[in-house]
């Protein structure tokens, strides 16, 4: 008895419903990946002016339409801010390196000590961009204030040194451009992934807004 002819693969039903599948899944991913919302509005901050390192004002006028994150720090701090610094410059590469435009700025909980010169001296020692990231100071009640009543942080009170420490929040504040507080993040390595990310989708949302 002859051999039965061989069916060419094209014509094999289990091949073509393999392909089909492969090119319908293909052509469907782009559709099926699951896209965060931007985390939601949580309040605002009040219009606020401190001093950069260059002893020039800045605040909320220049960061008015910008995506930026906040933390809070003192040059002489003893215990969590040389590893929060560290890690807050992680993240500005991170943003840096993949041409995403997200501003830092980090607020000086000492600013009787931390005058614009002590600033400008530890920049580089933080790794410090001032185009994208911003070592700020001013008088004590607006830094006080603007902590406590704008930023709504704990642990900051503005009374001084407890053991050579000034207690106050290690948290990453995300903020979009209309000045409004999206979210607050931990500075581990879930945390600083986790803003990463959401001040991406804060970005894309406001340039989805401006178009």
């Amino acid at each position: 008895m002859a051999p039965e002819p061989r069916v060419p693969l094209w014509r094999n039903p289990y091949v073509v419903a393999f392909v089909i599948g492969c090119v319908t899944v293909t052509l469907l991913r782009p559709l099926l990946r699951y896209e965060p919302k931007p985390p939601p509005v949580l309040s605002e901050l009040p219009a606020f002016t401190l001093v950069d390192s260059a002893g020039k004002p800045f605040g909320s006028d220049a960061l008015r339409g910008r995506v930026w994150i906040a933390s809070f720090f003192f040059t002489h701090c003893p215990s969590v801010c040389p590893l929060l610094m560290t890690r807050v410059g992680e993240l500005e590469r991170r943003f840096r390196e993949n041409g995403i435009d997200v501003a830092l700025v980090s607020i000086s909980v000492d600013p009787a000590r931390d005058t614009p010169e002590v600033l400008r001296a530890a920049e580089p020692k933080y790794g410090v961009d001032p185009a994208r990231w911003k070592l700020l100071t001013g008088e004590l009640a607006d830094v006080h204030s603007l902590c406590v009543k704008g930023f709504k942080v704990p642990g900051f009170d503005g009374t001084g040194m407890i053991d050579g420490d000034i207690p106050h929040t290690t948290k990453l504040v995300l903020v979009d451009p209309q000045l409004r507080i999206r979210g607050y993040y931990e500075t581990d390595t879930d945390g600083l992934d986790e803003v990463f990310h959401r001040a991406q989708h804060v970005l894309k949302e406001a340039r989805a807004a401006a178009q």
